[in-house]
């Protein structure tokens, strides 16, 4: 999509006030560079342009043809091309000569504010900018809206949870259905902006089509990119799993001991996030794989052909309970850069079976615990493992929670609660 199809395309989303604004205006204010990363279509133009009307600045897109073969034939004076101002640049990892320029330019002059980066990949992974970028940026994460967004309330749930709140006096604000909804709608706002269920999911089509066709080639030279598609619908199988490299590799054709260039592309484009495993001792019987999962429950769950009506009408019951494990880690993520406390997001897998959906781990060795139920009830089992956790590391452990999909919160024991999903955003 050219640059003036996507403005015309974005006049018809409702614009929604993002979290990271306030993150970005900070780091121009000290930093030469910043850069907002993340998928295709999450909004990273339209949040940059939006800072860019406050200030003195021009803007240019490197999806527009002519921009890309400017910056190409003379990377130079294109970083030079408004030295009164900030100089947005949409795309930037379509034209990987700029980042010298923009280090020597930076090197000579390190006011703050003068350049203003999107990427539609973890910039900061891409060996031809890594060196470039290194002291000279400062990188904000853009991902589709969060449901606090989207209710225009600053999430705190990780703060508070971490402060010792149960939230037992925050009922639920969905049934079930709500919820799965919620789900196969995901984060992107073009994706939310569509009229129906029919619409939503051809977009999600081509835009799964268009970013691995395009956006892979742009940035890897990988001899097996054309079965990307069939390796993303076999993660959305496996989402928030800890699925081996070989049963991956069997499925998708590709080798298993070339297979890790392809998992690293789908998360270099935002398409996929690992989630490390949390260990109280390293030397202990804890699984070291990483859980992976899309990182958008909607896409994901268009890659399994699944509906919110098939979901909550019981015909998946196994991609239901994955799929809004998803939607909850996903839901974290958006959350952590603004919280205070700013845990890592992990899980918790003992090689003896026990096993905890998310682990968030402060800086100072706290840990909140949480397990993910699609179902909207609940039961002694469901919290058997968070008070396996929590009696192994009782000084630690700041609470545990199982998010279900009913409407009563539920204290349930020392520092456990079951709460409804949108405590997520509602807190």
């Amino acid at each position: 999509m050219r640059f003036h199809e996507l403005v015309d395309t974005l006049q018809h989303v409702e614009l929604v006030p993002r979290h990271a604004a306030s993150q970005l205006e900070e780091i121009l204010s000290d930093t030469p560079i910043a850069v907002v990363q993340g998928a295709r279509q999450v909004g990273k133009s339209t949040l940059v342009q939006d800072v860019l009307a406050r200030r003195t600045s021009r803007y240019v897109s490197l999806d527009d043809a002519n921009q890309r073969a400017a910056a190409a034939a003379d990377p130079v004076t294109f970083v030079e091309q408004f030295p009164g101002g900030c100089l947005g640049i949409d795309e930037v990892q379509r034209a990987p000569e700029l980042m010298l320029a923009l280090k020597t330019a930076v090197d000579r002059d390190r006011r703050p504010g003068r350049f203003l980066l999107t990427g539609s990949a973890n910039l900061l992974r891409l060996p031809a900018m890594e060196d470039s970028l290194a002291g000279r940026a400062e990188s904000v994460e853009l991902f589709g809206l969060s449901q606090g967004e989207r209710a225009g309330h600053l999430e705190r749930f990780v703060d508070r949870a971490f402060e010792g709140d149960l939230f037992l006096d925050a009922p639920g604000i969905l049934g079930r259905a709500g919820y799965l909804a919620l789900v196969c709608e995901g984060g992107y706002p073009e994706a939310i902006a569509r009229s129906s269920p029919r619409r939503r999911a051809a977009w999600f089509d081509n835009y799964a089509t268009r970013i691995v066709t395009r956006d892979a080639s742009d940035i890897a030279q990988l001899r097996h990119l054309g079965d990307l598609p069939t390796l993303l619908r076999l993660l959305a199988a496996h989402t928030a799993s800890s699925v081996t490299k070989a049963t991956l590799a069997r499925e998708s054709g590709i080798p298993e001991t070339t297979l890790p260039p392809y998992l690293d592309l789908l998360e270099t484009l935002y398409l996929v996030q690992r989630v490390a495993a949390w260990s109280n001792n390293p030397a202990g019987r804890v699984a070291k794989a990483a859980k992976l999962a899309l990182l958008d429950s909607g896409l994901a769950a268009r890659m399994l052909n699944v509906s919110a009506a098939s979901l909550a009408a019981g015909m998946h019951p196994d991609p239901a309970g994955h799929l809004v494990e998803t939607f909850v880690l996903a839901e974290l993520r958006k959350q952590i850069p603004h919280s205070d406390t700013r845990p890592t997001l992990l899980h918790w897998r003992d090689r003896t079976g026990p096993e905890v959906d998310a682990v968030l781990e402060a800086p100072d060795g706290r840990v909140v615990a949480l397990e993910v139920k699609a179902a909207a009830t609940l039961g002694a089992t469901d919290f058997r493992w968070l008070t396996l956790l929590r009696d192994r590391v009782p000084r630690r452990f700041a609470g545990g929670f199982v998010l279900y999909a009913g409407r009563d919160p539920l204290p349930w024991g020392d520092r456990l609660a079951g709460v409804p999903l949108s405590t997520l955003w509602t807190a």
